[in-house]
């Protein structure tokens, strides 16, 4: 039986829920895991997450379909951007199918938390891998902890998505050869000071460009950037330093395959945004987040879609991908994992 939650009144926060998967690395190897009810974590105060941040995380939700199934959209995806994650930060890889695995228990053990179908809520999984074992010197961790727990969340936004506003940031996100290709902990961190700063100003989020060049569009403190040109075609950056959103591949794979159009993953230059039709971000909160405004350093650059609603192809982009999720239009064989 669902618990007795007002779905409709979510909001994007945490609620602690019945259980949760904890499994440990120690002498070289990883336990078995295990389901418990205890949402607290006992570390060393020298644990390596502690001391040099040694720690990543993932996102990912589940739903109630309108036919009544209970699905994870894509895991075996997050479960491989962890281990990529994992193998950069010196941390021992989960075995990915026993990820996956993991993901089902957790739902599983608290499905009646799942929102119903049409309540606009979902269940958000949050993986994360941290370093447990005691560490003074600059140096991996000999011990870590893998846990997931979930918990219910409604739309990100309410009363539906509209437009906003982007300033391009001063500050760089990610470095060449650096770590953002992957879901480090610290890299979110590091963008807390700009986000804050940009709300200050009036801003709802923060485009970075390159850090070599200054020129090029990467992407903001955590989506990527999904555009569309005047003549219907869908393009996002490619750069070795944009996380690989699965949101956004799937997104791409959508506007091909089910919508005709075409498509192209290339660097974006700075200069070519203000020829744009629409723009949008990218991610597993919002699956769409639609653009109508960027500043750069007071030049105002307002995408033809305008402030009030989505252009007319990310609106299509996001019915048919939250269509797929939500068992409305059929899936692509393995995107949708039941939990029974």
């Amino acid at each position: 039986m669902k618990k007795d939650i007002d779905w409709g009144s979510l909001g994007f926060a945490y609620m602690p829920t019945d259980e949760r998967f904890v499994a440990n690395y120690k002498d070289g190897a990883w336990d078995d895991g295990a389901m418990t009810t205890d949402a607290t974590v006992q570390i060393t105060e020298c644990a390596g997450v502690l001391q040099y941040s040694q720690s990543c995380f993932e996102g990912l939700k589940a739903y109630t379909t309108e036919d009544g199934r209970t699905v994870c959209f894509r895991p075996d995806l997050n479960a491989a951007r962890m281990a990529d994650s994992c193998r950069r930060l010196e941390m021992p890889v989960f075995p990915e199918d026993k990820w996956v695995e993991a993901c089902k228990k957790v739902v599983a053990a608290n499905i009646d938390y799942v929102p119903p179908y049409g309540s606009g809520a979902t269940l958000y999984l949050r993986p994360f891998m941290f370093a447990s074992g005691p560490v003074i010197g600059v140096k991996p961790a000999q011990e870590y902890q893998f846990r997931i727990f979930c918990t219910p969340v409604g739309p990100y936004f309410k009363g539906g998505a509209k437009p906003i506003t982007l300033r391009v940031c001063d500050y760089d996100r990610a470095a060449p050869h650096g770590t953002g290709h992957i879901k480090a902990g610290l890299n979110y961190a590091m963008s807390l000071h700009a986000i804050v700063e940009a709300h200050e100003q009036g801003y709802d989020e923060n485009m970075y460009l390159d850090s070599a060049t200054r020129t090029y569009v990467e992407e903001t403190g955590g989506a990527n950037f999904l555009f569309v040109t005047k003549d219907g075609k869908v393009v996002t950056p490619k750069s070795d330093t944009i996380l690989p959103s699965i949101t956004r591949r799937s997104l791409m794979y959508v506007a091909k395959e089910y919508l005709g159009l075409e498509v192209e993953e290339r660097p974006i230059a700075f200069e070519e945004v203000k020829d744009m039709a629409e723009c949008g971000l990218c991610g597993t909160a919002a699956v769409i987040s639609p653009v109508g405004k960027i500043v750069d350093h007071g030049n105002e650059i307002c995408l033809p879609s305008g402030m009030e609603k989505m252009g007319p192809t990310i609106q299509k982009l996001y019915d048919t991908l939250t269509g797929i999720q939500m068992g409305r239009i059929e899936a692509p064989e393995g995107w949708l994992v039941e939990i029974k």
